[in-house]
């Protein structure tokens, strides 16, 4: 049963940083793109970065630059790296595993204060 839990949301002021992490359990890791996505209420989920098994990586235009996901596969972890947070980031940042089908975390809150 895949399980991703994610952690490290909060309240930040504008410019400043926060590290997500997502620590999974119940899949073969290594196989799987992971990523992060993101919802603000009324809005569709949408894309922020994901990372192939082969360590390949896609940004959203607007994190490029500001945002770094990264994967360790021994520890079954993904992380997003988010610096220079804007207000516009606000949202709830999910975890997300995919091997076919999608798999979700529970989220994690970031708000970012202007």
């Amino acid at each position: 049963q895949v399980q991703l839990v994610e952690s490290g949301g909060g309240l930040v002021q504008l410019g400043g940083s926060l590290r997500l992490s997502c620590v999974a359990s119940g899949f073969e890791f290594p196989i799987y793109q992971m990523g992060w996505y993101r919802q603000t209420p009324g809005k569709q989920r949408e894309l922020v970065a994901t990372i192939t098994s082969a360590g390949n990586t896609n940004y959203a235009n607007a994190v490029k630059g500001r945002f770094v996901i990264s994967r360790n596969n021994a520890k079954k972890t993904v992380d997003l790296q988010m610096n220079n947070l804007k207000p516009e980031d606000t949202a709830v940042y999910y975890c997300n595993a995919r091997y076919y089908v999608d798999d979700w975390g529970q989220g994690t809150q970031v708000t970012v204060s202007s």
